[in-house]
């Protein structure tokens, strides 16, 4: 069952001059330290570069989830609350904490487990993000590990 669907569409450029301008300050409200040693581990900066474009997408992905959980930023969720992050498989995913997993445990029917899809992609000067949150019964295999959802 799917219980939030969200997407967005985010400009490198906008993600590099806030970089430039703000520099620490913005990565560290936006982004977490995992998405920040992935991302530095891309390259030079630039509005072409392959380290802003990571930041980009991890950007539309905070956003596109955002509007899953329909909130937004706003009623406790915060940019860093979404993670992104890898399976084991290298699907990508979203690892939530404070305001957006308490909305996220709100919106997940009782007995049920939430999941959450992540698809990013760019092609400079865009990147995009599509998320989708869905609910499975407790203790159902998921096929990405093979093991139970988390």
């Amino acid at each position: 069952m799917i219980i939030g669907i969200g997407s967005d569409l985010c400009d490198v450029r906008r993600i590099q001059r806030s970089i430039e301008r703000f520099g620490d300050r913005f990565l560290d409200r936006v982004y977490t330290e995992t998405e920040r040693r992935k991302a530095d581990r891309r390259g030079d900066d630039g509005p072409h570069s392959p380290r802003t474009a990571t930041y980009a997408k991890r950007f539309a992905a905070k956003e596109a989830c955002a509007k899953a959980l329909g909130t937004g930023f706003r009623d406790g969720v915060f940019f860093r609350d979404m993670g992104v992050v890898n399976l084991p498989s290298g699907q990508p995913t979203l690892h939530l904490t404070g305001g957006a997993l308490e909305r996220l445990r709100r919106i997940t029917p009782p007995g049920m487990e939430a999941r959450i899809h992540l698809s990013m992609t760019d092609e400079l000067p865009l990147a995009m993000a599509y998320v989708i949150i869905d609910a499975v019964p407790s203790g159902t295999a998921d096929p990405s590990t093979g093991g139970p959802h988390r």
